[in-house]
């Protein structure tokens, strides 16, 4: 699935680039099981955007926050309504667009409302509310300095194996076979914000759109799309507090994180 491209002219962005942020709020949140959205639950005292808002915010990285929310939503655009009120001025730009069905759709269509002259694009997702903003920073200097394309990861764990189903009589004794164990040492768990040229996301996403249902279904994030088009995606330092809220039990760890001793947003990752 590799996408011929043609990104030899495009220059290496200055360090005064126009920054924009990407928030992806358009989740159902069904697996949370709150019967809303996932980025209205509640979280801490307050909704799972509001911390995510407050943290791309505190990273001072971008002209333009453009936020995709499901369509139709009231209650999300009225609490981005209200806190764009409370910034200080010289504040971020704050927009809100109608979310798509996909992720990729909700993308796109923050991408449309970007502001003439943003050059550079950070891609988060709310569920990762309580993403530091030194990791913000982390990806913003790495584009600074002239990468196309920049993820924030962390270092697995856990060992890694590859399975492959069972067939015929071992299918009495387990639903799957190992097929190898993958080397740890080269393993990464990717965060957000991923952090993009906007001109090579945007191309990305277009290649993208000729992808049939079992490519589309492949693709897991941004940085995937533009890896098809040969471009070198660069890891910086990412979080453990940049944890994904899918689950009741993610949404348990974050409010532990939110009543540690630690304070966790203003630690460093």
């Amino acid at each position: 699935m590799h996408i011929p491209h043609n990104l030899g002219r495009m220059s290496i962005p200055s360090k005064r680039a126009v920054t924009a942020v990407i928030v992806v709020a358009a989740g159902s949140g069904e697996r949370l099981g709150y019967g809303m959205p996932k980025a209205q639950v509640p979280l801490g005292g307050e909704t799972i955007l509001m911390h995510a808002l407050r943290g791309v915010v505190a990273s001072d990285v971008a002209r333009q926050i453009c936020v995709a929310v499901p369509k139709g939503d009231t209650a999300l655009r009225e609490s981005i309504s209200e806190f764009t009120i409370d910034l200080v001025d010289g504040g971020p730009e704050i927009s809100v667009v109608d979310g798509g069905s996909s992720r990729a759709d909700s993308v796109r269509a923050a991408m449309a409302a970007l502001e003439d002259g943003t050059e550079l694009v950070l891609v988060h997702d709310a569920a990762r509310a309580l993403t530091p903003e030194r990791v913000f920073q982390r990806v913003a200097e790495a584009l600074a300095s002239g990468a196309k394309a920049v993820i924030p990861t962390m270092p697995v764990v856990d060992t890694i194996k590859t399975v492959a189903e069972t067939s015929g009589s071992e299918t009495s004794i387990a639903p799957e076979v190992v097929t190898g164990t993958a080397p740890r040492e080269h393993l990464r768990a990717v965060q957000t914000p991923q952090g993009f040229e906007l001109a090579v996301l945007r191309q990305a996403h277009e290649a993208a759109g000729l992808f049939d249902d079992k490519q589309s279904a492949a693709v897991t994030d941004d940085a995937m799309l533009v890896e098809l088009l040969g471009v070198p995606v660069h890891a910086v330092r990412g979080a453990s507090q940049s944890l994904k809220i899918t689950t009741p039990l993610d949404l348990i760890i974050a409010e532990g994180l939110l009543e540690g001793p630690l304070g966790i947003r203003w630690v460093e990752g």
